[in-house]
C-alpha cells in the first residue's frame, strides 16, 4: 500500500501554550449558547405575531390594532381598524422574516460550532443537514451572505407593500443598503471562486 495514502497523525505532545492557544476555541460556546437563547426569542416572537393574525381573522379589534402597529400600517382616520389583504400580507411576510433569520441563527449555530469549535460527530444521523458535510469557513460565508440577501429582499418587499406609509428618503436608503448586500455577496462569491480556481490546479498536481 502507498504510505502516502494514510493521513498523517501527530503523535507529539502539545506544549503548554499551544495546548492553551487551541483550547481557546472553547471561548466561543457561550456565544453559540446566546445565539440560541436568541433563537428562543425568535420563536416567541413568531408565535405572538401568528396569536395576533388568528385573532384578528376571527375579528377581535386588539388583535387587529396590533398588527397595524406591529407592520407600521397607518391606522384609519376614522373607525375601527379593518384586517385587509395588505396588512395580512405584511404579517406574513414578518412571519417569514423571522424563518428566514431562524434558518441564518442554525447555520451559525452549527456550522460555526462545527467550524471552529467542535465536530459534532453526526455523520450517519438521518437528520444530519445536507449542507453541513461538506462545510467550511469558506461555504459558511457564502451561505450566510446569501441568507442576507434574503431577509433583506423581505424587509425591501414589506417597505414597498406599505410605501404609502414610508417617506421617499426612507425608500431610497433602503434600495441602496439591499444593492450593497447584494454587491457585498457577488464579491464574496467570486473571491471565493478565484481562490477555489487557484487551488484547484494544486491540488490536482499532487495528485498524480
Amino acid at each position: 500500500m502507498n504510505p502516502l495514502s494514510f493521513e498523517r497523525v501527530n503523535t507529539r505532545p502539545l506544549g503548554l501554550v499551544p495546548r492553551l492557544i487551541f483550547a481557546s476555541r472553547w471561548l466561543q460556546l457561550p456565544l453559540y449558547v446566546g445565539l440560541i437563547l436568541a433563537q428562543g426569542v425568535y420563536v416567541y416572537h413568531f408565535w405572538v405575531e401568528l396569536v395576533h393574525l388568528v385573532g384578528a381573522a376571527f375579528g377581535d379589534a386588539r388583535s387587529i390594532g396590533d398588527l397595524y402597529k406591529a407592520v407600521g400600517y397607518a391606522l384609519p382616520a376614522e373607525g375601527l381598524p379593518k384586517l385587509n389583504e395588505t396588512v395580512i400580507m405584511l404579517v406574513v411576510l414578518g412571519l417569514i422574516d423571522v424563518v428566514m433569520i431562524s434558518n441564518l441563527l442554525i447555520m451559525v449555530i452549527v456550522g460555526g460550532y462545527e467550524t471552529f469549535v467542535s465536530r459534532l460527530n453526526l455523520e450517519g444521523h438521518p437528520d444530519q443537514p445536507e449542507w453541513l458535510s461538506h462545510v467550511n469557513a469558506s461555504v459558511l460565508k457564502v451561505k450566510l451572505a446569501t441568507a442576507i440577501i434574503g431577509i433583506s429582499s423581505i424587509h425591501l418587499l414589506k417597505t414597498f407593500i406599505n410605501a404609502a406609509n414610508y417617506d421617499t428618503k426612507t425608500l431610497l436608503a433602503q434600495t441602496g443598503i439591499h444593492l450593497t448586500f447584494l454587491v457585498s455577496a457577488m464579491a464574496i462569491a467570486a473571491t471565493d471562486r478565484l481562490l477555489f480556481g487557484a487551488a484547484r490546479p494544486h491540488v490536482a498536481s499532487e495528485t498524480h
